[in-house]
């Protein structure tokens, strides 16, 4: 199924679930305007079709000791890819790594506790090839709610339209 295979409803549910996955089944329901069993059988078939990959927790990573988020490029050489991919697989505190464009062929999003901790993490990356890190400061825009550039302006008045009126249900 892709992109073009969902309808507004599938795309509604997506929308929420990203947002919050652990919403009711029951306040979908009443959000699409589908039954709970309607709304299961949904999630069930998104799930299997792989748009849903999983269901996680969101955690605040100050309140557990990781006062320090950080961006790092690093330069591999492709022949060091294969060494590198295990080891940074590896590393806890890479939130994620990615394979990129430009003057530097990998992007990682860190976290650590200190200053010094995420030192000696570069550190050891150098083994690979040159960094460059970036301590972020603050965070003034996060989320990512990637379904809500697929529901175009149709498809929400699609929604809005099939809302019972004031009174009726």
């Amino acid at each position: 199924m892709k992109n073009d295979q969902l309808d507004t409803i599938d795309k509604k549910i997506l929308t929420i679930l990203q947002k919050d996955a652990r919403t009711p089944v029951k306040d979908i329901a009443q959000e699409v305007f589908l039954t709970a069993p309607a709304v299961s059988a949904r999630i069930n078939h998104l799930v299997k079709q792989n748009y849903i990959t999983g269901f996680h927790a969101s955690l605040n990573p100050e309140l557990l000791g990781y006062h320090i988020k950080a961006f790092i490029n690093l330069e591999v050489a492709p022949k060091d890819k294969k060494e590198f991919y295990p080891y940074i697989e590896n590393w806890p505190n890479v939130i994620e790594c990615n394979c990129v464009t430009g003057n530097y062929s990998m992007l990682m999003k860190v976290a650590f506790p200190s200053t010094i901790e995420l030192d000696g993490f570069i550190g050891q990356l150098q083994h690979f090839g040159k960094t460059q890190t970036q301590i972020v400061f603050s965070t003034p825009a996060a989320g990512f709610y990637l379904v809500s550039f697929l529901i175009d302006q149709a498809d929400i008045t699609v929604l809005q339209c099939s809302m019972p009126a004031a009174g009726e249900a």
